[in-house]
């Protein structure tokens, strides 16, 4: 679906009042505890990975990797979104044609320019259907609305394709300071908690060691990460893990969880 606000075709927020708050006030108050607490100084990402469930699950290892933005000096200009597709099956990546997305703070606007970049990319389709019921990007949006007002975003989402596929939209949308990538992935499925403590300190290994080799297994956005490492290994930057929890650490039984993890890419 689109919508027409003021200048912009719109697509419509599709999990508000079910991953985050519907009313404008209180995601806000959510998102301000969020994302409360001091970033370190100096220590701002060229780019995250944060997970993508409902912020009652997940909310708390995303704001800590959004809240590293608190420390940036120079002003971040756009945010790339990758994120994998949930709800429609299509090859290669997608992007959007609407101007803009909406949540309960606002409109979003999209970079057109950027978009248009990476549209030019054999691997990539513009598809609203696409992007219309997928929480993986929506669920990020209010938080660089709370932290980045005047940031537009470019959305992307990884159907079927490659990590070389991903690894080349990633460089046509990759800047320099100015530009802020996010890959949008939770870890590990519905295993006991132990085992997803297992699962994903395995997986961590593999990310901080820019092994691109993870599977659906050990991350629902397994292609955009695996597609992010790539880039990074290439260019010497240095991964962190910020948070690592599961859903048994956050909000319901430790019988079948979810991982989440935060992570933060460092110029060397």
């Amino acid at each position: 679906m689109r919508a027409m606000t003021a200048n912009y075709e719109v697509r419509p927020a599709a999990v508000a009042g079910l991953f985050y708050p519907r009313s404008p006030t209180e995601l806000v108050s959510a998102l301000d505890t969020l994302l409360a607490g001091q970033a370190p100084a100096g220590h701002v990402p060229k780019a995250l990975i944060v997970p993508h469930a409902g912020y009652i699950y997940s909310g708390i290892v995303a704001g800590h990797a959004f809240r590293s933005l608190k420390a940036c000096a120079t002003p971040i200009e756009r945010v790339v979104l990758f994120g994998p597709s949930h709800r429609e099956w299509f090859h290669g990546l997608a992007v959007p044609r609407v101007q803009a997305f909406a949540t309960p703070l606002g409109i979003a606007r999209i970079d057109e320019a950027a978009v248009g970049r990476v549209a030019a990319l054999p691997a990539v389709i513009a598809s609203d259907a696409a992007h219309a019921r997928e929480h993986s990007l929506e669920v990020q949006v209010p938080f660089l609305q709370r932290l980045l007002p005047d940031a537009p975003i470019v959305p992307v989402l990884v159907g079927e394709t490659t990590a070389a596929e991903v690894e080349a939209a990633l460089e046509a949308l990759w800047g320099g300071p100015e530009t802020l990538i996010v890959v949008s992935s939770d870890l590990s499925h519905y295993h006991s908690y132990e085992e997803a403590q297992s699962r994903d300190g395995a997986t961590v290994g593999a990310i901080l060691a820019a092994r691109a080799t993870l599977t659906g297994e050990d991350a629902c956005g397994c292609l955009p990460i695996n597609g992010l490492l790539r880039v990074t290994r290439r260019r010497g930057l240095r991964a962190e893990l910020i948070d690592l929890r599961n859903s048994g650490d956050t909000a319901g039984d430790r019988d079948r969880v979810v991982g989440y993890g935060a992570f933060g890419f460092y110029d060397a």
